[in-house]
């Protein structure tokens, strides 16, 4: 990813339609930590809406749950890489109630295995 994990926060949050995954920097006055999250987070989108899952399974050294459904039914997920102040968001959303049960999935697990938060606000 390029970007120090325990200098940024982590949120990996539900929604009604998929979920959503914020990644920022604790520091506001890093511009080149911003950037790389930024691009990461479209990188990422690229990557997920193409099906590939590789990056999540290598970083957690085994197949993350709910990505073999994810890559299914990628014609029925978006992935939109959002900026914010600090960082970067990475929107998922499906009208398939397998694809968001997937998605769900997904992002529980990344919860539990980064120790990060569930919800914040805009």
């Amino acid at each position: 990813m390029g970007v120090d994990q325990y200098t940024s926060q982590h949120v990996f949050e539900d929604l009604p339609d998929g979920g959503r995954v914020v990644l920022e920097r604790d520091d506001a006055g890093d511009a080149v930590g911003i950037a790389t999250i930024r691009a990461h987070m479209r990188d990422i989108a690229r990557r997920f809406a193409s099906g590939d899952f590789a990056l999540p399974g290598v970083v957690h050294d085994r197949e993350v749950p709910g990505t073999g459904v994810m890559s299914a039914r990628r014609s029925a997920i978006s992935y939109t890489a959002l900026d914010r102040p600090r960082g970067g968001e990475l929107r998922i959303a499906s009208h398939d109630s397998v694809a968001v049960a997937a998605i769900h999935q997904f992002l529980a697990f990344q919860r539990m295995d980064h120790h990060a938060m569930g919800h914040m606000s805009n």
